[in-house]
């Protein structure tokens, strides 16, 4: 034995590191299939079981539930892979914060048919792909689920083939348990995430390469090969730029209908210019206000542009105040789904976001034939070659496509920019994006560092204070009994979204949101 006292901890850290990754993995081995990782491994021609896993599921309508349901139908439906789609089950009071109150679900096979349901309304066919679910907790301080225990186990050692990981980093974040690459044989990663923008936003400027260093981390331990969805993502291990993302077909059937008013001569739109999203920080709003006090100023206009905005959010009363100083005319009409008939009469839709990684509700807006403004951005870069997608570098630029749009009808889509839009050309592009050539793998020694990685990562998040520490939650390492035996959280102090959640309750709490009528959760309230 050394007499050394750093080769002794050095030696002793490396046991205590190898008991604990035993230890995690004690009682594991059935769930790890034998690996075919190298040669060709491609999801075009021959059936194949494919696991589409996200941190979201419906019916919360955000990108993460939104994209990765319709991928998985698109999948079953284009496709002969058999698809499962594995999402988080929640208990009745994550619940309650994450659908709004809207929805309640008791029991998996309730949401499992409002999944299907929802489906059948946005693509027009049935959903032809398994829903399975893994215990998931929404953390109201993160305000994003996270799954407890190992949620690989929830795919039979049969069906692990393929997996494809919407949002590998954050359903990896708090993984302890098998390696994703260790169970399936082919792991794509699929990014959704602006971590520089959401970083700086979040802690400053100083932690984006702490950040990046552990996202980046993250996809390399588990995943193949990583899908970009633009490059405003980081770069990244084995990584792939494409857009994978599609419009729901009820969308380019809109755009259908008013290619066929237009050919018989008739006004297509009554309304001028919209905007949806959530009204947060970040998302365009503070630029759009600059853009259309600048518009006004130098058309030396008395009354602004009129704007009708959709959704809420936690920056609406600031947004109002920010342009009543300018003098905007800007309604706040509330959150509506972006399908809904009010919205088909509008001509042009302002998006002047730049931390999205893909910009869905815009091509969602020209999927329906209309006009689309929006700034020079990677995360505008498939849709800029749209010809009704009027791109500005400068506030001039904005100003006059703005006067454009208002004033000139679009053109009808072409058959190509309709097939380019839709799921199936997505489908396709995902189907292309996945592939791995026999020098796509990672080479011997990029292996070995990357197994080491994660032995070390996954024996420090099996230790019960490195979680609570870091935020991962108490007792959320081993999987409860059933998927439904979620506990309880205990009282918390609430968020952003909880107060949107409970709005009486925060009402009392906060007498002072009272002498104000233009609350997030007003049905309208107007700027004018």
């Amino acid at each position: 034995m050394t007499s050394d006292p750093t080769k002794t901890l050095a030696l002793a850290a490396v046991i205590v590191a190898g008991l604990a990754l035993r230890n995690a993995h004690k009682g594991r081995k059935d769930n790890v299939p034998p690996r075919m990782h190298g040669g060709v491994s491609s999801l075009h021609g021959a059936a194949r079981h494919v696991a589409v896993v996200t941190t979201a599921a419906i019916p919360w309508m955000t990108g993460t539930a939104v994209n990765p349901c319709l991928r998985a139908a698109y999948l079953a439906h284009c496709t002969s892979h058999q698809v499962t789609l594995l999402i988080p089950w929640l208990n009745q009071e994550d619940q309650a914060l994450v659908f709004h109150r809207k929805h309640s679900f008791e029991q998996p096979e309730e949401q499992t048919e409002c999944i299907r349901d929802w489906v059948r309304k946005r693509t027009g066919f049935e959903a032809q792909f398994k829903i399975q679910y893994y215990p998931g907790r929404y953390d109201t301080s993160l305000l994003g689920i996270f799954p407890i225990g190992d949620l690989t186990v929830y795919i039979p050692v049969e069906e692990a083939d393929v997996a494809i990981l919407d949002e590998p980093e954050h359903l990896t974040w708090f993984h302890h348990g098998i390696r994703w690459t260790d169970k399936f044989n082919h792991v794509v990663g699929v990014m959704h995430t602006n971590y520089k923008e959401l970083g700086r936003r979040i802690a400053g400027p100083l932690v984006v390469p702490f950040l990046h260093a552990i996202v980046a981390g993250l996809c390399a331990m588990h995943c193949h090969k990583v899908v970009k969805l633009s490059n405003t993502v980081q770069t990244l291990p084995r990584q792939v730029t494409s857009n994978v993302h599609g419009v729901a077909q009820c969308f380019l059937d809109v755009g259908r209908a008013s290619g066929a008013t237009a050919a018989e001569g008739k006004k297509l739109f009554t309304l001028g210019a919209y905007c949806l999203g959530k009204i947060v920080w970040g998302k365009g709003w503070e630029e759009l206000i600059a853009l259309l006090g600048q518009h006004s100023e130098a058309r030396s206009q008395v009354v602004s542009v009129p704007l009708d905005i959709y959704g809420t959010g936690e920056a609406a009363t600031e947004i109002q105040s920010q342009a009543r100083k300018l003098s905007l005319c800007l309604k706040f009409l509330g959150a509506k789904d972006h399908i809904h008939e009010d919205l088909h009469a509008y001509q042009v839709f302002v998006n002047c976001s730049t931390s999205d990684v893909v910009a869905t509700t815009s091509m969602e807006a020209l999927a329906m034939g209309k006009w689309v403004i929006c700034a020079h951005h990677p995360c505008n870069q498939f849709i800029a070659a749209f010809g009704n997608c009027l791109v500005y570098h400068t506030p001039q630029q904005f100003s006059e496509h703005l006067q454009y749009a208002l004033l000139h009808q679009p053109a009808p889509l072409t058959q190509h920019e309709t097939r380019e839009l839709s799921w199936e050309a997505a489908t396709e592009r995902m189907l292309d994006a996945a592939e791995m050539g026999p020098d796509d793998w990672p080479k011997a020694a990029t292996k070995v560092a990357e197994a080491t990685l994660f032995s070390a990562y996954n024996a420090a998040l099996g230790v019960e204070l490195v979680r609570k520490v870091s935020c991962a939650g108490a007792n959320t390492a081993k999987n409860p009994p059933r998927v439904t035996d979620v506990a309880l959280r205990p009282p918390r102090r609430q968020s952003s979204l909880d107060r949107e959640a409970v709005q009486e309750s925060d009402a009392q709490q906060r007498p002072w949101r009272s002498h104000f009528s233009f609350t997030v959760s007003a049905n309208n309230w107007q700027l004018c």
